[in-house]
């Protein structure tokens, strides 16, 4: 009954359109009050005690090193190696945006930011030279979407903040679903590139991608001092962020020269702006937990999905489903913090590592960002490209198809996720 209440309300709220922070926060309260009253001290406290972390710090950090790298010139440098790479594939933009995606999901760990700072580069120039408008925008959508799983990864960095699991782990967890999403996205891009007759962008010269290679050194540098550091043991993932973003700031001012002071504010007002949305979500969603703590709920609807299933494959199928769901209706950030507690309990009986579970949580929720109503790459996508919705929708399936199948390699087949964890920290 208490947990109906709970959700009841809540759904009400997202039905009024009621922004999604001010809805678990608002329909936690009256719970809490339908129920029996709570102390307002307890409640405010609550609210700075789900942002009083220092793994969370590096939500802001992360959000500020991707806005200095996008405007310190980063992005270009990284399309031109990409076009290098990959450019001579028929329907070459289509995989250059797929690997411009994946080197920038090592700087950002945002998949928006992910599918923005390259799309702006890459769709009005697919759109020139012929593509459809509506897969220019689905193959930066999908493209976009490894964002959050290739660290460093915000979602990521929250499933460890909700579980205590090492988010140095979860990230070395990313690496080859990461890398097997991209293969799948390039492989179904040329495929539907050669349908469409969509030509390359250039041949492939060796001379050309040491020169671009050489001219991208420093962007390069980001993902690898990051990731080298978290997982070398040298610094944790909050100060692997301090250090993205000083590093950042170096290259834009004094190496590329495309940043000036004066661009500063504007740009640390926006990553500002973008992660108190997420961490104001976090503090209301920690009245949330609490409520749910204290009446054992996450207990309960786990015991629910028990009664369903108790088999560990039908389990984890179930759990795909649920979180698929979850991922079209319901921010990432919201997402996670509703539903980590949920799944927690039933991690004994699914028969998998915590560590695996945050990749397949993260796979789905990113799945997620590309199916309407709430799909925010593919909204990035479509407002950079300058099409309806339902054009991008139509063309998306292709991609959505072989990210499925990617997910059940990824559910069911533990090396894909454990290897990379377990050689580097066990």
């Amino acid at each position: 009954m208490t947990a109906a209440l709970l959700f009841g309300i809540m759904a009400l709220l997202f039905a009024l359109n009621t922004p999604i922070a001010l809805a678990i926060g608002l329909g936690s309260l009256a719970a809490l009050w339908i129920h029996g009253g709570f102390p307002l001290m307890m409640v405010i406290q609550r609210l700075y005690a789900g942002v009083d972390s220092f793994p969370l710090m590096a939500v802001p950090l992360f959000m500020i090193a991707g806005a200095l790298m996008e405007a310190g010139g980063i992005s270009r440098r990284v399309v031109s190696l990409a076009e290098a790479l990959v450019g001579w594939l028929p329907g070459g933009l289509a995989a250059v945006s797929v690997v411009s995606a994946m080197f920038f999901a090592g700087i950002s760990g945002s998949a928006a930011a992910d599918t923005a700072a390259v799309g702006t580069i890459l769709i009005p120039s697919m759109i020139r030279r012929g593509y459809d408008r509506g897969f220019a925008g689905a193959v930066q959508a999908a493209g976009g979407s490894i964002g959050v799983i290739i660290p460093p990864s915000i979602p990521m960095i929250i499933f460890g903040f909700l579980t205590g699991a090492s988010i140095g782990k979860l990230f070395a967890a990313g690496l080859l679903p990461g890398l097997l999403m991209g293969a799948s996205l390039i492989a179904v891009s040329t495929f539907l590139s050669i349908r469409h007759r969509y030509g390359t962008v250039e041949g492939f010269s060796p001379s050309r991608l040491v020169r671009r290679l050489w001219d991208a050194k420093w962007a390069l540098g980001a993902p690898v001092l990051i990731l080298g550091g978290i997982l070398g043991g040298i610094f944790t993932a909050t100060e692997s962020a301090a250090v993205a973003t000083l590093y950042a700031l170096f290259v834009g001012l004094f190496v590329h020269r495309q940043l000036h002071w004066r661009d500063l504010p504007a740009l640390f007002i926006q990553a500002t702006l973008t992660s108190s949305l997420i961490l104001f979500i976090i503090a209301a969603a920690s009245i949330f937990s609490w409520f749910m703590a204290i009446e054992d709920i996450p207990a309960q609807l786990a015991q629910s999905l028990l009664s369903i299933t108790t088999h560990p494959t039908a389990l984890l199928i179930l759990i795909n489903v649920v979180l698929l769901a979850a991922g079209t209706f319901v921010e990432t950030t919201a997402a996670l913090i509703l539903l980590v507690p949920v799944l927690l309990p039933l991690l004994p009986s699914l028969g998998i590592d915590l560590i695996q579970l945050g990749a397949i949580v993260v796979v789905n929720l990113a799945i997620g960002m590309l199916t309407p109503p709430l799909g925010i790459c593919l909204i990035v996508s479509c407002s950079i490209a300058g099409c309806r919705l339902e054009s991008v929708v139509h063309k998306i399936i292709p991609f959505l198809l072989i990210l499925l199948v990617d997910l059940v390699l990824i559910t069911f087949w533990s090396p894909l996720t454990l290897w990379i964890p377990r050689l580097l920290f066990d």
